[in-house]
């Protein structure tokens, strides 16, 4: 017979697993792009999925200081791909590097998740106080991963208009 789980266990158990699915998809969707589709704009002057690539991979990494597990690993890529818009910025890194900087970051990112209990992933994250997170207990490290799992999925709809 199954073990009973607790809800906090569930809405965990949930909430990673939609993570997980998103970040698979996202992977195979990157994995399918040749280097030369990568430099292609989605739609006329919208973001190209190098952009997008790395701005992805500068979000999550900020989840890992956000959730209270460490520093991050690829901040430096944050004013290229998060403060600046697309092609501000004419020296990017290569393709390459980007490919496996995400695939570094996502299994760092899951080894991090695995070492939380369900009890912690309810408690505050690091841009919230004590006091206000007496006050607002949603505003926990549960809702950061849940609201990088929809930033991720809205890009990840953005990518699908590629013409590939």
């Amino acid at each position: 017979m199954a073990e009973q789980k607790t809800h906090e266990q569930i809405f965990v158990i949930t909430a990673l697993k939609a993570w997980e699915q998103w970040q698979g998809r996202a992977t195979k969707f990157f994995d399918s792009l040749s280097d030369e589709q990568m430099l292609q704009e989605i739609a006329r002057g919208k973001n190209r999925p190098i952009y997008l690539l790395g701005h992805l991979i500068a979000v999550n990494d900020a989840m890992i200081p956000q959730l209270r597990l460490g520093e991050a690993s690829y901040a430096g890529l944050w004013d290229t791909f998060v403060t600046k818009a697309d092609r501000a910025v004419t020296d990017l890194p290569p393709i390459s590097e980007l490919r496996e900087n995400w695939k570094k970051l996502n299994a760092h990112l899951d080894a991090q998740f695995k070492l939380l209990s369900p009890i912690q992933w309810l408690e505050r994250h690091s841009t919230v106080s004590d006091d206000d997170f007496a006050r607002e207990q949603h505003r926990n490290r549960l809702a950061i991963l849940l609201s990088r799992t929809s930033h991720l999925s809205y890009h990840l709809g953005q990518l699908m208009l590629l013409n590939k």
